[in-house]
């Protein structure tokens, strides 16, 4: 059996991955927010005040990569950190005004790039997608 890389699942996932990427980069240029700053600012909105070792574990990301990460949404005004109370060594992240201000504005452009990926895409299968996505991810998170 000949493997053709172009038509394995990893490839397809990661080749839209990509491109899905690459669009988010373009539309939030404006706002000077990388899909990577997104994916954490998001996590930000719906709870703020966590430690850089929580933010890692939810987003799935190394802690040198969060902290690179951090380090450019603090340099842009859009978080700041406070030395924790019980562990001084640790770091809480808290979203600045700036920061919770772009939620709105940024949300909406998400919302539009993801509906124009599934367009011509039934909600039916939308959700089908989602379940097989989500067992693929469960299967290699062993």
């Amino acid at each position: 059996m000949k493997y053709i890389i172009e038509e394995s699942l990893g490839f397809i996932i990661s080749r839209t991955n990509q491109k899905l990427s690459n669009y988010l980069t373009r539309k939030f240029k404006p706002y000077d927010i990388t899909p990577e700053q997104w994916g954490l600012l998001n996590r930000l909105w719906k709870k703020d005040g966590i430690s850089q070792k929580e933010l890692s574990e939810i987003t799935i990301k190394d802690q040198t990569t969060v902290t690179r990460i951090l380090d450019k949404l603090e340099r842009k005004g859009f978080i700041k950190r406070q030395t924790c109370p019980n562990d001084r060594r640790s770091y809480l992240i808290f979203l600045t005004d700036t920061g919770r201000n772009l939620e709105d504005q940024l949300v909406s452009i998400a919302y539009e790039v993801l509906n124009e990926a599934l367009q011509g895409i039934s909600e039916k299968e939308i959700k089908q997608l989602k379940v097989l996505l989500n067992r693929i991810f469960i299967n290699v998170d062993k």
